[in-house]
């Protein structure tokens, strides 16, 4: 058992796919598409439907997109794709300068496809990171498949391993670090794990190349509307 196994198995996590398979997925991933609700996030709202996020979450993100930029020396792709309307969801986006967001998309396969067209990018090419039934449409086609799953839906975590919808589980669950969990892992698989935290730490040329790049990034937004996918703003 390799190293990078070894850690993510001590912690709960499930390789589905063994690590050399998912090296050479991850070989061919341009784009990083996260659902946001129990994602992020728990999947509980307070009265006003807002959510929280953490920001053990947004640092994996930045170092998985890093991770990328110090392997190709431009910025990944970078998405949410939801079933709603998240405003904490726009903020986060905002703030991380994702590429774009999708909102109220209850077939997320047409968010996917806009996102493909856009980024001049195939469906293959997405490392997507899901939790629920709405998810299962993307994940089906896209290149590498990271699945939450929670001890409340036993049945549903098996269907997801009896129709070969994901290539690992995250052993940590819904809004308690699994995108960290997730970022790290496919960190670990660029195999340059520790020249993204040397990078960092030293905020060095590198590191500050990439965030310059990162910042210029303009979000985009949208929602589909009698199934047309049509920009929108934030608030």
């Amino acid at each position: 058992m390799s190293h990078l196994t070894q850690v993510f198995t001590q912690i709960g996590g499930d390789f589905i796919l063994p690590e050399a398979s998912l090296i050479e997925k991850m070989k061919n991933i341009k784009a990083f598409v996260f659902d946001w609700d129990g994602v992020f996030t728990d999947a509980g709202k307070d009265f006003q439907l807002n959510s929280r996020f953490s920001e053990v979450d947004s640092m994996g993100t930045n170092l998985l997109r890093f991770s990328y930029y110090l392997q190709h020396q431009c910025l990944p792709t970078t998405a949410i794709i939801s079933g709603e309307k998240n405003n904490s969801a726009f903020l986060f986006v905002d703030r991380e300068r994702f590429h774009t967001s999708y909102s109220k998309f209850a077939n997320k396969i047409d968010a996917a496809n806009h996102l493909c067209s856009v980024h001049n990018i195939q469906l293959n090419q997405i490392a997507y990171v899901f939790d629920d039934v709405l998810d299962l449409g993307l994940a089906e086609v896209c290149g590498l498949r990271i699945f939450i799953p929670r001890k409340s839906n036993p049945l549903f975590n098996e269907y997801v391993l009896k129709h070969h919808l994901a290539d690992y589980l995250t052993g940590n669950t819904s809004g308690r670090g699994s995108v960290r969990e997730a970022c790290e892992l496919m960190i670990g698989l660029n195999g340059n794990y520790e020249a993204v935290v040397t990078e960092r730490k030293n905020f060095s040329d590198v590191y500050t190349g990439y965030l310059a790049l990162r910042k210029a990034t303009i979000p985009v937004y949208y929602t589909t509307t009698d199934g047309v996918v049509v920009e929108v703003k934030a608030s």
